[in-house]
């Protein structure tokens, strides 16, 4: 064990740089303002921005995963807030679709996949005792993003461009994760650590891990279980607007904070009941969620709010529960890399979230299409998680 390290303040130090990142999830503040700018543009095509950018965050999860585990986290969050935030300050200079692709999408998603990756296994490595409560305080500084950064920016475009806003974001990002970073350091050894089980000390790594039957499953149900949360995320404000919820920025403001305390309220429950049960009652909620949203015609804005935060809250409970399920199926000593793998699935659902809602959106003039889908593969993860069960007899 490190000389009188203490792990609350690295946990301190990995939600204030999780909570940096999480300005990528203002994402529908941003575009309201790009498309106002390039009204050429259509909501379609910028939200592949949005799509490439947390795509690229299990890559940068990957490619930086091992060396997160062999080093520790501290340069790493060090070089993807550098990266997340050049990729945010050369958005403020660009002029058409495929730069915005570039800064946005590739630059910054891998910053925020080297940095998120890295604060996401301190929590496992660093609390094996409370994975479920730790994973969901550092998911949680990702989802209050929003919080901070919607009415932030919408304050800011009061008085100066979007692409001043993003100019100056950029730089101030990258001081405050450099900063944070400062406060990382590697975790004991598993086998050193009185916290953690024989089984979790060994551990698997991720070509181990990848020819399991219960991965793919896994993988499976987190794919479905993050679809609604990105739609619902990434088109928050258009979704608002649609429905006419009320203020838009409101709106995102609520669903992210439901978002947030989703990822330390399931995080939480997880701890006690199990992950797996956890699981299905997240999925039950995401389907009641959006036939609450789809019923808000009749129902009322506040219904609608409601069962668009619902899904909100059940999307923060996938992030934080599943970095636990990673450590306890396959160990902790291998955390990093393997969890980048299995955020692959969130990966997945970046890409197909948006895309299905924009384009569902552009065709109809309403997302009920796209909520369908979303409740019919929320049935599916109920499903899939009890075969989970069955087959592996996990509780």
């Amino acid at each position: 064990m490190k000389k009188s390290v203490n792990r609350w303040i690295i946990l301190l130090a990995a939600v204030v740089t999780n909570l940096s990142l999480g300005a990528g999830y203002a994402w529908s503040v941003f575009q309201a303002a790009l498309l106002e700018a390039n009204p050429e543009w259509v909501q379609t095509q910028t939200n592949i921005a949005y799509s490439i950018s947390f795509a690229m965050v299990p890559i940068g999860m990957i490619i930086f995963g091992p060396k997160v585990d062999e080093q520790g986290p501290k340069r790493y969050v060090f070089l993807g807030g550098i990266l997340f935030g050049v990729g945010m300050f050369l958005t403020g200079f660009v002029s058409s679709i495929p730069m915005l692709y570039i800064t946005y999408g590739l630059i910054l998603g891998l910053g925020i996949g080297a940095a998120y990756g890295a604060a996401t296994s301190v929590a496992a490595k660093w609390f094996p005792d409370k994975k479920g409560l730790a994973g969901g305080l550092t998911a949680a500084g990702f989802g209050l993003g929003p919080i901070i950064f919607a009415p932030v920016v919408t304050a800011m475009l009061e008085s100066m461009s979007i692409y001043t806003v993003f100019k100056i974001l950029g730089v101030i990002l990258i001081f405050v994760i450099g900063g944070a970073s400062y406060f990382m350091e590697k975790a004991p050894e598993a086998e050193t650590n009185p916290g953690v089980s024989t089984a979790e000390a060994d551990g698997k790594n991720f070509k181990e891990m990848l020819k399991e039957t219960k991965f793919w499953i896994l993988w499976a149900v987190y794919t479905l279980g993050a679809t609604g949360g990105m739609m619902i995320i990434s088109s928050g404000a258009s979704i608002a607007t649609t429905y006419n919820l009320g203020n838009p920025v409101t709106v995102v403001m609520l669903v992210s904070i439901a978002n947030t305390l989703g990822r330390i309220i399931w995080g939480s429950v997880s701890d006690r009941i199990g992950r797996y049960p956890t699981v299905i009652a997240m999925f039950v909620v995401v389907a009641v969620g959006l036939f609450l949203a789809m019923s808000s015609g009749t129902m009322g804005a506040v219904a609608g709010t409601a069962g668009l935060m619902m899904v909100g809250l059940s999307f923060g409970g996938f992030l934080g529960s599943f970095p636990g399920i990673t450590a306890e199926n396959w160990g902790i000593k291998n955390a990093g890399t393997n969890y980048g793998w299995m955020f692959t699935a969130y990966g997945v659902a970046a890409v197909f979230g948006p895309t299905i809602g924009s384009m569902i959106l552009d065709a109809t003039g309403s997302y009920n299409t796209a909520f369908v889908i979303v409740i019919v593969m929320a049935i599916i993860g109920i499903a899939l998680q009890l075969l989970y069960l069955r087959m592996y007899k996990k509780a």
